[in-house]
Order: C-alpha cells, then structure tokens, then sequence
C-alpha cells in the first residue's frame, strides 16, 4: 500500500512538474529577415564586397598590362632584365592571391562587424519576451527542422516581432 501511494505521489509531482513547464519557439532565421537593420546591413556589405571585387579586378588588370609589356618588350632586354620582370610579375600574381584569401576574411569580419549587434538585439528581444511571458525554453524552429514535435509549445514570433517593433 505504502509502495503504491508513493508511486501515485510520484506520478502526481512528475504530471505537475512537466504542466508547469512553458516551452517556445522561434524561426530565427525568418525573424532576422524581417528586420529591417538586416536589410541595411546587406545592402551595405554587397557594397564593401563590390569595392574589394574592384580592387581585385584592378590588380589582375595591371598584371595584364605589365605581362603585356613585357612580352613586347622582350626582344630589347636583356635576360637578367627579362628575369627581374618574371620575378615581379610572380610577385604581383602572389599578391593578386593573398588578396583574394584576404578579401574573404574581409567579408566575414564586416558581415559580423554589421550583423553583430542586430542578432544580439534579436536575442535580447526573445530573452525578454519568454522571461515576461514565463518561458523555460524557447527553441530554434530554424535549425535542421528541430522541432519534430511541438504540442506544448508555443510559436513566439510575434511577441518578438512586437518586442522589435516590426
């Protein structure tokens, strides 16, 4: 008898317990591309990204030239001459590489430089919404369909989009 009271109290307390959790979600990805910083932010990067594309085009048009000349050049010069070209003209081809590697960190560091602050005010704006709200989780509904199954929880978007003012 003493077993089966426990049990049925321990059944009672685990029910309670998971009813009184409150459990959300958010399509972060969605909710980041309805703001409108985000908007901005990529306008402003597909322009730094331009500016570097023509820098690039620029060096690898000088190279052009140089080789051009060069060549036409060729039969006046001498080979230690022709060998101090070559030597340059590989250098200018390795900058022309280094540039490209750089110009990828380049993009990244301004797409966090610019992208930073919007994804923490969106995070701070889901924090707010589900401690007024009451929410123990709240759940990425954009990463590789976590959620499977959703019964008791609750899709915040528009309280967030609220918090935001969206």
């Amino acid at each position: 008898m003493k077993h089966l009271l426990f049990s049925l109290l321990l059944l009672f307390a685990t029910v309670s317990v998971s009813h009184a959790q409150k459990f959300g979600h958010v399509n972060f990805g969605n909710l980041l591309s309805e703001m409108p910083e985000v908007k901005a932010s990529e306008t402003e990067l597909e322009a730094f990204n331009q500016q570097l594309i023509k820098q690039g085009e620029k060096m690898v048009e000088d190279l052009k030239a140089a080789v051009a000349k060069a060549e036409a050049n060729s039969l006046n010069t001498t080979p230690k001459e022709l060998e101090q070209i070559k030597q340059r003209l590989q250098q200018d081809q390795a900058a022309i590489q280094q540039f490209e590697r750089e110009m990828v960190v380049k993009i990244e560091q301004k797409r966090q430089e610019l992208l930073g602050p919007i994804i923490k005010k969106a995070r701070e704006a889901i924090d707010a919404v589900a401690k007024e709200n009451g929410y123990q989780m709240v759940f990425d509904s954009s990463l590789f369909n976590s959620l499977l199954f959703t019964e008791d929880s609750s899709d915040m978007m528009a309280l967030v989009k609220a918090k935001l003012g969206i």
